[in-house]
């Protein structure tokens, strides 16, 4: 009997993968729990070099921790400990999620122990993920874990970067990829080529989507635009708009084409303002099986989507939930409380650093093994980090429905 993970074709890379309620930023320095946007401030400019700190002096956090492990190669983990409350909550929950992947790994005669990891606090600034970040690559980590927020993985990954240590940061903002940059979060281009694809195959053939005025909609609309044209779809519509309030607009001036057929398939990933757009939707006679509805991996575990009549039948991408649901009874049993949905992204970065061929490499960790193009597998499918630094995810398309959202498709890279 194998193990709860398929350590067979894929021994050297199982991994455990949820990510529902991303972690966002509406702007640099300033975050929300279960919105995706704290991936998105502004990166500096110079993200391949080790970044200054602008501004006053700010507290920096202690950054260093507890370690765990009993394994030869070093690894540091960057998460937010202190600072701000809800912040460093959700790092609590991630610091655990590492904890209960290391004792799995430890608990299993079958898995060699690797590596000890460090764990280091950022504390919510960029400031605090360069210090983290310095004194990882001081250690003589090998590898370097983290952090959460899109400018604390920029100022973190700048370091990372001079030092050739390679960085798999959690943010999700793309540009914030690149050599020895590596994020492990769903990205834009990922969800809308698995949604694309999916409503291709559907017969799905004019497609247009509304996108908020903010670095994450410009990057989805980007998204939507390229895989679009690679899935074979005619050049899109493409709306923008700054609350949810224009929603009506927009559907009054697409109104035209949706009656003459010439869109079929309809857009909406922010989670905020999809509940105005479906309304919108409906108000102008528009029904579901005229006009798909297509979410983001971002609506996943949200029940206002789940709650709003106008969105029942739309679908969207997401990860599979069965790794979530896999480690959350072991981490209530050891922690006394529920993981945050997003503390599986630590669970599946301490497996990732731990596996044989990454870990005992000459370089370690080094990008020929890291960008594989077989990735890594493991009971949420499989994901491959590009050599870019990106990563695409095998996503499933779940429908929405009053009782809750179920999977239509399995996973697909």
């Amino acid at each position: 009997m194998r193990s709860r993970y398929d350590w067979g074709k894929w021994g050297r890379g199982a991994l455990a993968f949820a990510l529902g309620a991303l972690l966002t930023s509406c702007s640099p320095g300033t975050f929300q729990i279960g919105s995706r946007t704290i991936g998105w401030g502004n990166p500096p400019a110079n993200v391949g070099t080790a970044p200054s700190i602008p501004g006053p002096v700010q507290q920096v956090p202690q950054t260093g921790g507890e370690s765990f492990g009993r394994g030869p190669v070093k690894v540091s983990l960057l998460l937010p400990l202190s600072g701000d409350p809800s912040l460093a909550e959700l790092g609590k929950s991630l610091a655990n999620a590492s904890k209960l992947a290391m004792a799995f790994i430890e608990a299993n005669p079958n898995i060699a122990e690797n590596t000890t990891i460090t764990l280091r606090d950022t504390g919510d600034s960029a400031a605090g993920a360069a210090a983290a970040a310095n004194a990882a690559v001081q250690s003589g980590a090998k590898l370097i874990l983290g952090p959460l927020k899109g400018d604390q993985v920029a100022a973190a990954g700048g370091i990372a970067r001079a030092a050739g240590v390679p960085l798999i940061g959690f943010a999700n903002h793309p540009a914030l990829a690149g050599q020895g940059v590596y994020l492990l979060s769903v990205l834009p281009d990922a969800e809308m080529k698995r949604s694309l694809t999916y409503v291709m195959a559907q017969g799905r053939r004019g497609i247009a989507g509304a996108f908020p005025s903010t670095p994450y909609g410009e990057a989805l609309a980007t998204a939507f635009r390229q895989q679009a044209v690679a899935a074979g779809f005619n050049a899109p519509a493409v709306y923008t708009f700054s609350a949810p309030s224009e929603a009506a607009q927009i559907v009054a001036q697409a109104k035209q084409q949706i009656d003459r057929g010439m869109i079929d398939t309809f857009f909406i990933p922010e989670r905020a303002s999809a509940p105005a757009f479906a309304a919108a939707l409906a108000s102008a006679g528009v029904k579901g099986d005229t006009v798909q509805i297509v979410g983001s991996a971002d609506w996943a575990w949200d029940q206002a989507i789940l709650s709003t009549p106008g969105l029942s039948g739309a679908i969207y991408p997401a990860v599979d939930e069965a790794g979530f649901a896999a480690i959350a009874g072991d981490y209530q049993s050891r922690f006394g409380t529920r993981p945050h949905p997003m503390a599986t992204i630590a669970y599946t970065a301490t497996i990732l650093a731990n596996v044989n061929t990454l870990s005992m490499a000459t370089p370690p960790y080094n990008p020929g093994l890291l960008t594989s193009a077989s990735g890594f597998n493991g009971r949420d499918g499989q994901f491959r980090f590009l050599s870019n630094g990106r990563v695409e995810y095998a996503l499933v398309v779940k429908r929405v429905a009053p009782t809750g959202a179920t999977t239509i498709e399995g996973p697909k890279l």
